[in-house]
């Protein structure tokens, strides 16, 4: 039988905090061993629930649960499956770990109302950090599907070491100011499954990550088998990114049907030295990108955290180690990008470590040409600005461009620099007056 928050007490008047009665219902429903618990119309504040095993939560179209505006209703958390001496966190809103066959479901609303998280972060960026609105962690057999969330403190949903993680028609809105607010975070996860999603938020719209080398994490578990497809990525820094924690591995990713509107970057990779992990076999399919700044970035010098340190600043080469991050076997297709900003991709790998193995085919590039403002297509050090770049791609082994357009750019359509075995057909520039459509540097065993 479905259990009725309301039964246990839950007061729906958008004022009480009823995190008691909701959390009375989940632990009964958990008690009998499983089923639903239902949340009725209504808005509903709350502090942390924790979620249980063979437990549904399931809010029905008019239902709202609001963040209390309490920080104590946030109790400090630290997962079991990071080690010690991980920064603490708050536990977030709808919280779980070492589950199995749980659900968020329905057409209700979790509105985290992040506002004064957002400024206490501004105030006190040492303090204890903000809580995200999901996570849940070391769980199996996850499904969050229809509801909406927003206004998250920090992330909004976010599985750890989950296996088998379905994420199906949900919404979700923050803020565009809004700090660190990124959609959907799946972390060393495997088998996720992302679909029918729109996302339109503060920071990365969805990332996948494995962890990074200070992390003191028990173990590094790879992000694997994940499915990205039929989505709308709005407005966010990247539309879908990988890392820059990958330290664990990401491996066989597939990206397809989707559409990105005004987000920074498109399909965005990225790690610096000290990382580790190796990021290979992503494919990113039938996708259509509108006033992204640069559509395709794959960077080994990101900067964000290391400004300033060698390990992104030293453009020599280094002994590869177990820290050096490699990028591996990445398939771009059949992608139509208009009203480009900066570049339309900006693709560098480490002096010591190419990256290997990239295709982009059958794919147009189409520059603003009223666009006259230049900016960084990627965060790293002497990326410099650009203004409507066409493909760049330095620091690359065994490259291939095959039946690309590229319309509008300012300079040359295809810029490459130190690399090898490079393959160029059928590419066009469709720019009146270009002084030269291909620029070659440093390149060996190149065909066009």
């Amino acid at each position: 039988m479905p259990y009725n928050v309301e039964q246990f007490g839950a007061i729906p008047n958008g004022e009480t905090n009823t995190t008691a009665h909701l959390q009375a219902a989940i632990d009964a429903c958990a008690k009998a061993g499983g089923g639903t618990v239902v949340i009725p119309a209504g808005r509903y504040v709350t502090g942390t629930l924790w979620m249980k095993s063979n437990v549904t939560l399931h809010l029905e179209a008019g239902a709202t649960l609001l963040g209390s505006q309490n920080f104590d209703d946030f109790p400090k958390w630290s997962s079991k499956w990071e080690g010690p001496g991980v920064k603490i966190s708050r536990a977030s809103l709808i919280c779980g770990e070492g589950l199995e066959n749980i659900a968020i479901t329905g057409r209700g609303t979790i509105d985290g109302r992040g506002q004064i998280w957002w400024e206490s972060q501004k105030k006190n960026p040492g303090v204890a950090r903000r809580p995200l609105l999901l996570r849940v962690v070391d769980c199996r057999n996850v499904l969050i599907e229809g509801v909406t969330l927003r206004n998250s403190p920090m992330w909004t949903c976010s599985p750890l070491a989950c296996d088998n993680v379905t994420i199906s028609k949900i919404t979700i809105i923050n803020p565009a100011d809004s700090p660190n607010t990124d959609g959907i975070n799946p972390d060393s996860c495997r088998n996720v499954h992302i679909s029918d999603c729109h996302v339109d938020v503060g920071d990365d719209c969805i990332t996948i990550k494995s962890g990074k080398e200070d992390d003191n994490r028990k173990e590094l578990r790879p992000c694997e088998n994940i499915t990205i497809t039929n989505c709308t990525l709005m407005a966010g820094h990247g539309g879908v990114v990988i890392g820059s924690e990958i330290s664990g591995s990401i491996r066989n990713v597939t990206i397809s049907n989707c559409v990105f509107v005004g987000t920074d970057r498109g399909i965005r990779i990225k790690a610096r030295r000290g990382r580790g992990g190796v990021v290979e076999d992503i494919r990113a399919a039938n996708l259509v990108m509108d006033g992204v700044t640069c559509p395709i970035v794959v960077n080994l010098f990101y900067g964000c955290g290391a400004w300033g340190e060698k390990k992104v600043t030293d453009k020599s080469a280094q002994p590869v180690d177990a820290g050096t991050p490699r990028f591996r076997r990445l398939r771009y297709s059949n992608i139509t990008a208009r009203n480009i900003k900066f570049a339309a991709a900006y693709i560098v790998g480490l002096p010591e470590m190419f990256v290997e193995d990239l295709i982009v085919e059958n794919s147009s590039f189409f520059l603003d040409p009223q666009n006259i403002l230049a900016g960084e297509p990627a965060m790293a050090p002497d990326v410099g600005n650009h203004c409507r770049a066409g493909f760049i791609a330095r620091s690359v082994e065994k490259l291939t461009l095959r039946h690309i357009d590229i319309s509008d750019q300012l300079g040359p359509a295809v810029k490459i620099t130190d690399a090898r075995d490079v393959s160029i057909s059928d590419v066009l520039a469709r720019t009146p007056g270009a002084d030269e459509t291909i620029q070659l540097e440093n390149v060996t065993t190149s065909k066009r």
